[in-house]
């Protein structure tokens, strides 16, 4: 109950935002009528579900809700509810699930610079950690001089080994030496940092794609997770930005940072619909603990709670 209470409290402005703009038209409205549904299109939209996500969504409603005997307008939360929860079961391909043929467990973090990427990168380190597993951390962006520094300030806080080399080395070359390393220390978790980038620059995505490489001929199946992190604060620009990541490398999962600190964590929503890439953490605030694996019912749960 306590996990419920703490994502209620941080997920107040999208609740606030969004739900308390829908229940408040819906209790203003007797009748289904074309003003109801173009309202509630209106509230979604500006909550960043997206003009697409937001048309199907109400599109299923306006469907289903006319098949109920006495049909009102209170009947549209519970329907909508259930659309959601839809879309992210139609969206949860693809999920990593902590297990490989043989150990290490190759996590590739991706991300924009400004997204939160190295502290996302601490908080599934700690998480990982307290469900018992032994992880070891990789600086691959050696393009920015201060982006091993600002990682090794995480693993000497979570006391995690980190490999890295000097400013301006191959990234593909320090991930084959952090797979070696994990081998040889009997890692089970090898989470891999990579230079925040902008999503539209050719040759460092391609630089990417090297350090995927890499990382395939070395070990079955790896990556074995590709996350992408993402900033729930910028709305619909972070599909953009997941839409060509995944086209380059294939996102197994997303991790949604700073949902906390928006009232338009309807992206979440879009995220699923547009690209039917799971989410598969959330960031919910600026401490280590502030993470939590993505739980659609709870999420959706919390987000429509009236109390």
């Amino acid at each position: 109950m306590a996990l419920i209470e703490k994502l209620k409290g941080r997920l107040g402005r999208t609740r606030e935002n969004l739900v308390g703009s829908l229940l408040q038209t819906l209790r203003g409205h007797k009748s289904l009528d074309d003003d109801l549904w173009e309202e509630m299109e209106e509230i979604l939209i500006r909550g960043d579900v997206g003009v697409e996500t937001s048309i199907k969504l109400l599109d299923e409603v306006r469907g289903r809700i006319h098949r109920l005997p006495h049909p009102q307008p209170e009947n549209i939360v519970e329907l909508l509810q259930n659309s959601i929860l839809q879309v992210f079961r139609d969206g949860a391909g693809g999920l990593g699930h902590g297990i490989a043929p043989a150990p290490p467990y190759v996590i590739l973090v991706v991300g924009v610079n400004g997204t939160g990427k190295t502290t996302s990168i601490a908080k599934l380190a700690r998480l990982h950690q307290e469900e018992g597993k032994k992880v070891l951390l990789a600086g691959c962006d050696t393009f920015r001089a201060a982006a091993a520094e600002q990682l090794e300030v995480w693993a000497d806080r979570l006391s995690l080994e980190l490999v890295r080399n000097q400013p301006g080395a191959d990234p593909a070359a320090v991930a084959y030496d952090a797979l070696q390393a994990a081998r040889a220390r009997h890692v089970d978790i090898l989470i891999i940092d990579t230079a925040g980038r902008l999503h539209t620059k050719k040759n460092l995505m391609e630089e990417l794609c090297k350090i995927k490489r890499v990382i395939a001929k070395q070990n079955q199946d790896g990556p074995h997770e590709t996350i992408l992190v993402l900033d729930a604060t910028v709305g619909q620009n972070a599909v953009s930005q997941a839409e060509l990541f995944h086209r380059r490398l294939g996102i197994t999962s997303i991790f949604l940072a700073k949902l906390d600190g928006t009232a338009r964590g309807g992206i979440v929503i879009a995220i699923a619909d547009r690209l039917h890439i799971p989410v598969s953490y959330i960031g919910i605030g600026e401490s280590l603990d502030d993470v939590e694996r993505f739980d659609a019912q709870r999420f959706v749960r919390v987000l429509f709670s009236t109390e």
